[in-house]
């Protein structure tokens, strides 16, 4: 057996025993949850999301027909800008909330129950960034994104390891999920000081293991357990998606709730 082949099978039987060691059950206590049962949003918790420049911010407004807070849900759309803000050059609007520099979650369980709307070139997403840092240094969490009209998800890991040195099989960093299309799902995160665990409905989908290897170091492989924000978004168009068209917008999407927790 060459060097190579073994150390090939060396780091997967570490990713392994790594993933066995985290997958032990973890208490929490809930130390914040929102069920958006208020006129407008949580000025202490949550803003809305600049526009950038950007595939996912690209089109992000502050249009007040982007959002909605109705019967205990927080609504956030994406729809053709047809006159709806006249003053606004971008042919398309989306909606988008996060908590950057007003709630951070350092270590523990980040979960949303929403419901996910559905069209041509449309992408909504959960997901979590590092207060400080820059992209993919300081790594990337992806609760939920859905493309299009998929009855899945895909939840997925972000660092330099992932996308500079291209090391996504071992350890796997991105699943795809089933869900219940068209209907409320809970899309769930656990952040570990050793791992990253995923759910979907309360079921486990990945976990992704932080390695005990001198060649790789935790900043390049696991740049986790530093304060993240989270953002929940609408988007459209894009690399992944393809251009945006209007054909089936307006498209909205429903948050529940989210509730985060702290460790016991």
């Amino acid at each position: 057996m060459g060097w190579y082949v073994m150390r090939k099978v060396i780091l997967v039987l570490a990713v392994v025993l790594q993933a066995c060691f985290c997958a032990s059950a973890q208490k929490y206590r809930m130390i914040w949850k929102d069920s958006f049962n208020r006129r407008s949003l949580d000025p202490d918790r949550w803003a809305l999301i600049p526009r950038g420049s950007v595939d996912w911010n690209r089109y992000m407004s502050d249009d007040e027909s982007l959002y909605e807070l109705k019967g205990g849900r927080c609504i956030l759309r994406a729809i053709e800008n047809d006159g709806i803000a006249p003053d606004d050059t971008a042919s398309f609007l989306t909606g988008g909330i996060y908590t950057r520099g007003k709630f951070l979650v350092t270590e523990g369980k980040v979960e949303v129950r929403a419901r996910l709307g559905s069209g041509k070139s449309v992408w909504p997403a959960i997901w979590m960034l590092p207060q400080t840092g820059s992209w993919p240094d300081a790594g990337e969490i992806d609760l939920m994104e859905h493309l299009n009209r998929d009855d899945f998800i895909y939840q997925t890991v972000h660092s330099i390891y992932t996308q500079v040195l291209k090391k996504k099989s071992v350890p796997r960093n991105s699943v795809t999920a089933p869900i219940r299309a068209g209907r409320y799902n809970v899309f769930g995160v656990e952040i570990r000081k050793d791992c990253l665990v995923f759910s979907v409905n309360g079921k486990e989908t990945m976990t992704y293991p932080r390695l005990n290897s001198e060649e790789y170091p935790p900043e390049i492989q696991f740049p986790f357990g530093t304060p993240y924000y989270i953002l929940i978004d609408m988007q459209i168009g894009g690399s992944w998606v393809g251009p945006p068209v209007a054909c089936d917008l307006p498209v909205e999407m429903e948050i529940d709730w989210i509730k985060v927790y702290s460790p016991k």
